[in-house]
């Protein structure tokens, strides 16, 4: 017994090494990310518990949480908050929805010609979300592409409304988040061996069946990466949401921002913005632990 101990002994204390070397590497990379993320989000927690002098326009230091309350009782924020989760959910369904099919197919593709698909999924990513929205805004718009073709086939008498509205603030999101969704799930996807499904269909399982029962288990991992990246960006979205819903319709992100730019009111916009990073963050961690709960059962 002390022969094997003393025989395992020196590959121990390597691997504790390799750990230790390891630990010491990330140490830099660490400090600096909690650095430049953990300290703008204290001050700007400490800016949300001052008070706000209309008249003066200006910022007076205090501890109260008048800026978090005046958010929850008042029902036009508390709109907005509920409009911009309404939003997110959606987006992140049909991302889901539309992405797996697409996200299978690049995985189990066996062309020449894969590395084109995944760079045509990749390219959106390179142009701006404002490139992207004013892009949507020309076949939205009521002598855009959409309604001009679609008098011309005589489909309609007068232009849809569709610009500056949800439905149009909710195709820009998806646009701009399918591809995090695809590269997510496509990856997941790669990794589940072939045979798996077939051994499913030899065993007499219509397609539907071995998706519900084989493919969708082993791949709970890339739809909860991909879920939970598309419903934070989707929740923050400001471009787009600015761009295509209007004036009239509002998001958190841009409420933001109007507070911060236009209102000079720093506190409330504080408080807004540890409302959504709260509220996000919650969401996430509670869709996380159902999902894991339901792949344990």
């Amino acid at each position: 017994m002390t022969d094997t101990a003393l025989a395992h002994a020196p590959a121990a204390d390597r691997r504790r090494g390799e750990g230790l070397t390891a630990g010491m590497l990330i140490v830099p990379a660490s400090i600096f990310v909690a650095f430049c993320l953990l300290a703008p989000l204290a001050i700007l927690f400490r800016y949300s518990l001052n008070e706000f002098v209309t008249t003066k326009k200006m910022m007076v230091e205090a501890v109260t949480l008048a800026n978090y309350v005046k958010f929850f009782t008042d029902p036009y924020y508390t709109t907005i908050l509920g409009v911009t989760v309404r939003v997110a959910v959606t987006v992140t369904a049909v991302c889901l929805v539309l992405g797996f099919p697409l996200a299978y197919v690049v995985a189990r593709t066996q062309s020449r010609f894969k590395h084109l698909l995944i760079i045509a999924i990749v390219l959106p990513l390179f142009v701006g979300n404002a490139v992207r929205a004013a892009g949507w805004m020309t076949v939205f718009g009521s002598r855009g592409f959409l309604n001009t073709t679609l008098q011309w086939l005589g489909l309609i008498d007068k232009p849809l409304e569709i610009m500056f509205t949800e439905t149009a603030v909710i195709v820009g999101i998806i646009a701009v988040n399918l591809p995090f969704m695809v590269l997510s799930l496509q990856s997941v996807i790669e990794g589940i061996d072939r045979s798996v499904e077939e051994a499913a269909f030899s065993l007499g399982a219509p397609p539907g069946t071995m998706f519900r029962r084989v493919l969708w288990p082993l791949a709970l991992p890339g739809i909860l990466a991909g879920t939970i990246l598309t419903f934070i960006l989707a929740m923050n979205a400001y471009a787009t949401p600015f761009l295509l819903g209007g004036p009239l319709f509002k998001m958190m992100a841009p409420l933001i921002y109007n507070q911060f730019t236009q209102q000079t009111n720093w506190p409330f916009g504080g408080a807004i913005a540890f409302i959504l990073m709260t509220v996000t963050l919650g969401l996430t961690m509670a869709a996380n632990l159902l999902i894991q709960r339901r792949r344990a059962s």
